[in-house]
């Protein structure tokens, strides 16, 4: 027994005894709890899933929409804009998402919803901006491709949408996005060609010289639309939209 005793005096403690931990300080108990409830849903199937379970099948004739992306598709008519009023169209955007996280989200958040087409909205810019960690071009495509595959097997028509300009993250200090976000674009426009799909191309209209958004069409002045930016990107997708519907569903 006496090397319990020995352990106990080295670490304050005698057998028997209990000492009293400093409680979590509240700040650190609710980062602590942010992250775990993070881990335990990492894609956010929850965000949606009652919406997803009241909204019921699509009525006879009824071409219904789902535009599925990051915080540019999840703030449009939630923080800024009107998004499609009297359409058929479904909002499910979820602000800092990354392209892995919208394919892990694309059966319950697209598939279940039986739309005649999905947009593949904002999906990349957090990618680039490493919202999950270190990401390449590669990856990107894998997940893009993943998810057309999948809509094509349930007969959804795909429109791939650009990724917005921008020349820095306000959130991410010390990147240049510019380049890279006109290269995955490129990838994308050339994609869509290869696999006849729609692309609908937000980027050339909101664009300025230096490759970031016009300051005056979004509300940080670098990368989320305001009303003006959406209603220059409204009648965009209306296009895209018509041109996907008026091909036969795959």
């Amino acid at each position: 027994m006496r090397w319990i005793w020995v352990l106990g005096m080295l670490a304050g403690t005698l057998p028997g005894q209990t000492v009293a931990r400093p409680a979590a300080a509240p700040q650190a108990a609710s980062e602590s709890d942010r992250m775990m409830k993070r881990l335990a849903d990492w894609p956010e199937l929850a965000r949606y899933r009652e919406e997803n379970r009241t909204l019921g099948d699509p009525g006879p004739g009824e071409n219904r929409i789902v535009f599925l992306g990051a915080s540019i598709t999840d703030f449009w008519g939630r923080r800024y804009g009107e998004f499609f009023p009297g359409r058929p169209y479904v909002n499910r955007g979820i602000s800092g998402q990354v392209t892995s996280q919208l394919l892990l989200r694309f059966e319950q958040d697209v598939v279940h919803l039986k739309p005649a087409a999905v947009i593949l909205a904002d999906a990349g810019a957090n990618n680039i901006a490493g919202n999950a960690g270190p990401a390449t071009l590669a990856m990107f495509q894998d997940d893009i491709v993943s998810m057309v595959a999948i809509a094509r097997a349930n007969h959804i028509r795909v429109i791939l949408a650009s990724l917005l300009p921008a020349s820095y993250f306000p959130w991410k200090p010390g990147a240049h996005p510019a380049e890279e976000i006109r290269e995955w674009n490129g990838w994308l426009r050339q994609y869509a060609v290869e696999q006849h799909l729609v692309y609908l191309d937000y980027y050339s209209a909101l664009v300025d010289p230096v490759g970031g958004m016009k300051p005056e069409l979004a509300f940080d002045k670098a990368v989320h639309p305001n009303a003006a930016g959406y209603a220059i990107m409204q009648p965009l997708a209306e296009q895209a939209i018509a041109k996907a519907l008026a091909s036969p569903a795959p």
